[in-house]
């Protein structure tokens, strides 16, 4: 007998303007299909315009009257953040739904991005950090929901503060956690600035658990010429329905924390079976490396500095006593 997928129940989101970075496959995909399923218009950001018209063409496959554009968007440049950023302040339209999604995992050897920072830091906490700047009044103007999208990464290894480009020495793993630390941190502190400062977002978090998307598949831009032992491990798993989750199910964290009215701002949203790995989604305890305050504020004064972008200043923009300026950090 095949087992039952878990689901959710999306509310109508007729009117609604949604913006999902990392759309063009995988779990990107999965929200912006589901997204539109339920009515709202959503933006596409992606780097490889070949793939995002395929997953365009895939989602329309399935729901003919999807409403849907593409953009450009290369996350690993400012300049293309920025670029994004300016082409949808032009258009004037308030964005009610921001799931930040995308992210590149453990290059085999390490890696910059167009502005030297360290690939997968600089893409997936510093490129979100810089696009929730440049969309801010927009995102304002819609009281928008943002869900950052973590990963079980998250509640390991640490912030390596004094090294955060991995100038010294590379590792991978450590890296990649490192980034998600730093977007969860970013994720919670949105939402508290939200509030302090009444800008009307809600910010929340949400993670997938493990399923066999393709983060850790054969991908030339990230030096990586075969699928890793780790996916085809995964692979074989969803298959038999033994520990992990699909694609399918992966997404409905990130969608629940997007999408329902019961979804709350620095709440953490993930898989509810054995380790969080699979399951339905639901709400769960923040992470421990997420809990720190000082470590989030201190965490968004370096990524002010390193993206040269701002936010409206508040009292949250202050260092604590002792704590440790941005200008140090910035890559060689």
């Amino acid at each position: 007998m095949a087992r039952t997928q878990p689901d959710i129940t999306v509310p109508d989101l007729a009117g609604k303007l949604a913006v999902v970075t990392g759309a063009s496959d995988g779990v990107g995909l999965g929200l912006a299909a589901r997204l539109a399923a339920a009515g709202a218009e959503v933006v596409m950001p992606v780097r490889n315009p070949r793939k995002g018209e395929a997953a365009v063409a895939k989602i329309k496959q399935r729901h003919p009257g999807a409403a849907l554009s593409l953009r450009e968007l290369d996350l690993s440049s400012l300049g293309s953040v920025a670029a994004l950023g300016a082409a949808l302040l032009g258009e004037n339209r308030p964005i009610h739904i921001l799931v930040n999604n995308a992210g590149v995992m453990t290059p085999p050897d390490r890696q910059t991005t167009a502005d030297g920072f360290e690939l997968q830091f600089g893409s997936n906490h510093l490129g979100h950090f810089a696009l929730v700047a440049h969309l801010l009044p927009l995102l304002r103007a819609g009281r928008a929901r943002v869900t950052s999208q973590i990963s079980v990464a998250a509640n390991q290894y640490a912030i390596n503060w004094d090294d955060l480009n991995w100038e010294r020495s590379y590792h991978g793993r450590r890296a990649y956690s490192q980034s998600k630390i730093a977007f969860g941190l970013f994720g919670l502190e949105l939402d508290r600035r939200s509030r302090a400062g009444g800008w009307g977002i809600t910010s929340n978090l949400a993670h997938p658990g493990v399923a066999p998307t393709n983060l850790l598949a054969a991908r030339s831009e990230v030096g990586r010429a075969r699928d890793t032992t780790g996916v085809r491990v995964i692979r074989a798993l969803a298959r038999r329905g033994i520990l992990v989750g699909t694609v399918e199910t992966a997404l409905l964290p990130a969608l629940l924390a997007a999408t329902s009215p019961d979804a709350r701002g620095t709440h953490l949203y993930g898989p509810s079976g054995l380790g969080h790995l699979s399951g339905a989604p639901a709400e769960q305890a923040v992470y421990s490396r997420l809990r720190s305050e000082d470590d989030a504020k201190r965490m968004w004064q370096i990524s002010e500095d390193l993206t040269q972008t701002s936010f409206p200043a508040d009292e949250r923009a202050r260092l604590t006593p002792g704590s440790t300026g941005p200008g140090s950090h910035r890559p060689r």
